[in-house]
């Protein structure tokens, strides 16, 4: 059985060495410090197959609140039905007093249960043997202390070099037990429930759009195999289909559509109600001009996704969005002029 494991970073690259870490290889650089959506990658951890699901740092201030949020649905319909393990990293370093806030802000966007299926995960530069680590984790670094504390006591040290793989038979019993001593399944929610909901709605709907195309791939098969090998072809097809099916659904589905289609609206509408009111200056006319240019850009921000950004962007022309923002300067800050 896969084990799904969801990546929680704070700030900094340490979710994404701790993903290379179980990996086993380097699936991000060593540049990454943050992605703006949420990804999964599968392979292997001491022999049993994971699936690791990552996603936006929760303190980046690289993307939109409305964009975070996207990101955050969309990593729960990319670890469906639930994660076995929510693992939360750290740079053992650099542990901050915003972050022993952590527990709160992953409650929030989980759910209060999600707790028993946290472990705290610290990324290491140094030698890994010995009982130093332990000892400052659970008596010297009262930060850390507090920190592993409010995740019930749960952590794992795993060095930065990807390449050692020496801790990770004992990484991987850890996690084992706390899913054990949790009931022996995965997390859900609501929110879970839902996510699931939507990707096998959309799964449906994406089969029998492709229908035809599978039903002439079946007919090319049975020309060019027959018996056990023709058998042994339509598994592997039916297999290989599936799984781009599955990751086409869970990357977009109706439930990512419809916070998408939502978020344009509300931005639509505050644009343009603030286009309105700095056209109101100009006269009727100008509220009526203002207000369409507000709402096109209002609606990018209540978007949040970068394909709606990048589309709308297409539509209104830069000259347009510079003289909406230069007349807004103009009439309400009269010094800026120069």
């Amino acid at each position: 059985m896969e084990l799904r494991l969801l990546v929680i970073g704070s700030n900094g690259p340490a979710q994404f060495q701790l993903t290379n870490a179980i990996l086993g290889r380097e699936e991000f650089s060593k540049a990454v410090t943050g992605i703006p959506s949420s990804m999964k990658n599968t392979g292997q951890l001491a022999g049993r197959r994971v699936a690791v699901i990552n996603g936006p740092n929760i303190y980046t201030k690289d993307i939109t609140e409305a964009k975070r949020k996207m990101e955050l649905k969309r990593s729960k319909c990319l670890c469906v039905p639930g994660p076995h393990a929510l693992l939360v990293a750290f740079d053992l370093e650099q542990i901050s007093l915003n972050d022993i806030q952590m527990p709160k802000l992953v409650t929030k966007r989980f759910g209060v249960n999600c707790l028993r299926h946290c472990m705290v995960l610290l990324a290491y530069e140094g030698p890994l043997e010995g009982g130093a680590l332990d000892d400052r984790v659970l008596r010297s670094d009262w930060h850390l202390k507090e920190l592993v504390q409010k995740f019930g006591g749960r952590y794992h040290v795993f060095s930065k070099n990807w390449r050692d793989d020496r801790r990770d038979v004992e990484f991987l019993q850890k996690v084992e037990w706390m899913v054990a001593s949790g009931g022996g399944s995965f997390f859900s929610s609501r929110t879970f429930q839902r996510a699931e909901s939507s990707v096998r709605k959309e799964e449906t709907r994406i089969r029998r759009q492709r229908a035809a195309e599978m039903e002439r791939a079946g007919e090319e098969l049975e020309q060019r195999f027959s018996g056990e090998e023709l058998q042994r072809q339509r598994q592997v097809y039916d297999y290989v289909v599936g799984a781009e099916i599955r990751a086409e659904a869970e990357m977009d589905n109706g439930w990512l559509r419809t916070s998408l289609a939502r978020g344009l609206g509300t931005g639509l509408a505050v644009g343009a109600m603030m286009g309105a009111l700095v056209g109101a200056v100009e006269g009727p006319g100008g509220m009526v001009l203002y207000g369409i240019i507000g709402g096109a850009v209002g609606g990018a921000a209540g978007g949040a996704a970068q394909v709606a950004i990048d589309n709308l962007e297409d539509r209104v022309a830069p000259a347009a969005r510079l003289n909406f923002n230069s007349i807004f300067i103009n009439r309400f800050f009269p010094s800026a002029r120069g």
